[in-house]
C-alpha cells in the first residue's frame, strides 16, 4: 500500500494524461489555465518540453496550496532537428506525419513538479521509428482520428501506432504524454510516495 504526501494537482486537460495518472494509482484534481505556450527561438531543441512545462506550472502556482502538488508536462516531437508541435489543422497533420515517414524521431516529454516549497523538473526522450507510409495510410488516420490536440500529430496508442511504428527505443508511455515509470521513481525520491502497511 502507498499514499501520497501531498494532494496531486494535474495541470493537464489531456485525456492521455488523466489516464496515465489514473493507472498509476494516483488521485488526482484537474486544475488547469490557458498559457501562451510561446518560447524562445534560442531554446535548444531538447530544452523546450521542460521549458514549457514550467511556463505552465507559473500560470498555475499562485492557485497552490500547503500541501498540494503541481504536475504540468508538455511533450514535444523532433525530427531533423525540426520541433513539431499541435498541428494547425489536417492537413499540417498530413503534413507533419509525412515527415515522420520511413524515419527516426525522438519524442520529448518535459514534466515539472511543484509546491509552494519546492520545484523539479525532468524530461525523458524516447526513439520512435516510423515504417514508410502511404498518402492514404495517412489521410485515412488523421481524417477518422483528427488529431489536432497531438505533438506531431499522432498518438502511439491509435490505428497509427499499430500500423506504422516500426520499433521504439525508450518509454512507450512518454511517447503517449507522460513517462510515467520516471515520474514515479523521481516522486519516491523526492520523497512525494510513501509506502505504509
Amino acid at each position: 500500500m502507498f499514499q501520497l504526501t501531498h494532494q496531486l494537482i494535474l495541470g493537464s486537460k489531456s485525456p492521455r494524461r488523466q489516464e496515465l495518472i489514473k493507472g498509476l494509482g494516483f488521485a488526482y484534481e484537474i486544475r488547469t489555465r490557458d498559457t501562451d505556450e510561446n518560447y524562445s527561438q534560442s531554446l535548444k531543441p531538447h530544452q523546450i518540453a521542460s521549458f514549457l512545462a514550467e511556463l505552465k506550472a507559473k500560470a498555475l502556482i499562485e492557485t497552490l496550496k500547503k500541501n498540494e502538488l503541481l504536475l504540468t508536462s508538455d511533450t514535444v516531437v523532433i525530427t531533423e532537428g525540426k520541433v513539431l508541435g499541435k498541428p494547425e489543422d489536417q492537413e499540417d497533420a498530413k503534413n507533419m506525419i509525412r515527415s515522420l515517414s520511413g524515419k527516426t524521431h525522438q519524442v520529448i516529454t518535459g514534466v515539472h513538479l511543484t509546491t509552494l516549497e519546492t520545484s523539479y523538473t525532468f524530461d525523458v526522450t524516447t526513439e520512435v521509428t516510423f515504417l514508410p507510409l502511404e498518402s492514404w495510410e495517412i489521410d485515412y488516420y488523421v481524417n477518422k482520428y483528427v488529431p489536432l490536440d497531438k505533438a506531431g500529430s499522432y498518438g502511439i496508442q491509435e490505428w497509427i501506432g499499430y500500423i506504422g511504428i516500426q520499433k521504439m527505443n525508450g518509454s512507450y508511455y512518454n511517447v503517449m504524454g507522460l513517462p510515467t515509470a520516471e515520474l514515479w521513481q523521481v516522486m519516491k525520491t523526492l520523497g512525494f510516495i510513501k509506502y505504509v502497511n
